[in-house]
């Protein structure tokens, strides 16, 4: 099941994607799919027919990852009353 991220690469904007698994930290590179930029627009580096992609980890500042579903339903939110 794919989760979707924020990857913070060096020298551009952060951008959202969607990911398979969490990313081995002793590889050379992380694999995504789906990028876009945090307002949904193609991202301007990035060619519209390429499905999935490879960035290095050297490249990469760090990665957010958003709730899956399932975690969101694991969560106990309080509200006042």
């Amino acid at each position: 099941m794919a989760f979707t991220v924020i990857i913070h690469l060096s020298g551009t904007d952060p951008f959202l994607a969607e990911m398979d698994e969490i990313p081995d930290p002793e590889a050379s590179y992380v694999t995504c799919t789906n990028p876009r930029g945090r307002d949904g627009k193609n991202l301007v580096f990035i060619e519209p027919e390429c499905t999935r992609f490879m960035f290095p980890w050297h490249r990469i500042s760090f990665i957010e990852a958003y709730p899956s579903d399932e975690d969101r339903a694991k969560v106990e939110t309080f509200f006042r009353e």
